[in-house]
């Protein structure tokens, strides 16, 4: 597969470890991982945002090698985040995560189906 990061000249420039496109030659395999919440294997839930993130990630993480992938492969991410005040904590846990690779992404602030979920996460990843 071939995969280049997009970021045209003449528009706004990523910020924070993203890019404005990722476009996809010759992939095989596309997964598209639904939206993941911060609950454990056995449904606890917690307490702040960091580890909320944490746990999303780690479940993405286990979607991804369910499917014979890794996070190598994503090439998209839409976060949804209960309060924008968690923005910066979000893009903190999520450059943890991802390391250098800069997917396209989207961030939405917006109501989240249960209350004590601070964010959900879904991606798209390609081989």
């Amino acid at each position: 597969m071939k995969r280049e990061n997009v970021n045209a000249k003449n528009a706004p420039q990523p910020r924070g470890g993203y890019s404005q496109a990722v476009k996809l030659e010759n992939f095989e395999r596309l997964v598209f991982v639904s939206g993941q919440v911060p609950l454990n294997s056995d449904d606890e839930l917690p307490d702040t945002f960091e580890a909320q993130a944490r746990q999303v990630w780690l479940n993405i993480d286990a979607q991804l090698k369910a499917a014979g992938m890794s996070k190598d492969d994503i090439v998209k991410v839409t976060a949804f985040l209960a309060d924008r005040n968690h923005t910066m904590a979000n893009r903190a846990a999520r450059a943890e995560y991802l390391g250098p690779l800069a997917p396209a992404m989207t961030v939405v602030i917006a109501g989240i189906f249960d209350a004590g979920w601070l964010l959900e996460v879904e991606v798209i990843a390609a081989q």
